[in-house]
């Protein structure tokens, strides 16, 4: 059975990218990119160096200074559908097979033994519209018992139809749904290059619950310099606290 190590991967990636949103530079997707937006401030490219399909900046996705009632409206994230963080595994089974109309038999539980943290795991076919089986991972913390994280999971682990243009175009679509769902404008990355994949998006609310959508795949070096990404996972995470996960630690001066 595949183990759940999600969380402290989760804090490296959003300290790799808290220096701001910038425009990702020199990675792609093995697909046809349209030219994209540079980000503002940023040192201009060379002529002809790739870039992210779509890649851009948090400044060219925040509202105008004086399109306050935007600035304002700032998303909230309190889970995914109907499990919330801090719910205990009994709300959260509750709460998958109201969201999925799962059987108790079809929701895994699972332990991490280095995390000594608890999961549940379901397999959602469909979970976003023709795009193949993700599989659900809901994370309870450490020393609180609950919810404290939701991901999902779409790979030829979890379903081996799954193509690479697949997963680049769910990337896609979801990338551009967080882009319209308002998180905080100075929060928000898209097409960071980072070890491994392409952080697709990026965002937090106004109490730093976070949306982290990660692109995964092996890179190639191209004609031009080029980096072509060819995806082989597309991870999605719901965080309550990503900076300070609440997994086990060990104590400073035990070792």
């Amino acid at each position: 059975m595949r183990k759940i190590y999600l969380v402290p991967a989760l804090v490296g990636l959003l300290t790799s990218v808290a220096a701001g949103p910038l425009a990702a530079q020199g990675a792609v997707p093995k697909q046809k990119a349209a030219p994209a937006p540079r980000a503002a401030g940023a040192t201009p490219a060379a002529a002809g160096t790739p870039v992210a399909a779509g890649a851009t900046s948090a400044a060219a996705e925040t509202a105008a200074p004086d399109d306050k009632s935007k600035a304002i409206d700032t998303k909230a994230i309190d889970g995914f559908r109907s499990a919330k963080f801090g719910m205990n595994e009994a709300d959260v089974r509750a709460a998958i097979a109201k969201d999925f109309g799962a059987k108790p038999d079809t929701v895994r539980a699972q332990d991490n033994a280095s995390e000594l943290t608890h999961s549940l795991l379901y397999s959602a076919p469909e979970l976003l519209p023709n795009g193949g089986t993700a599989e659900l991972s809901y994370v309870f913390g450490y020393k609180s018992k609950s919810l404290i994280q939701i991901g999902a999971v779409w790979s030829k682990g979890t379903d081996a139809t799954i193509t690479p243009e697949k997963l680049f175009s769910n990337a896609n679509i979801l990338r551009a749904h967080f882009l319209s769902e308002g998180f905080k404008p100075d929060s928000i990355a898209v097409n960071m290059p980072v070890n491994g994949g392409i952080v697709m998006f990026r965002g937090s609310d106004a109490k730093d619950h976070s949306v982290i959508l990660l692109l995964q795949g092996t890179f190639e070096n191209k004609d031009n310099n080029q980096r072509v990404l060819t995806p082989t996972s597309l991870l999605l995470f719901y965080v309550a606290d990503a900076k300070s996960p609440d997994i086990f630690k060990l104590p400073p001066g035990q070792f």
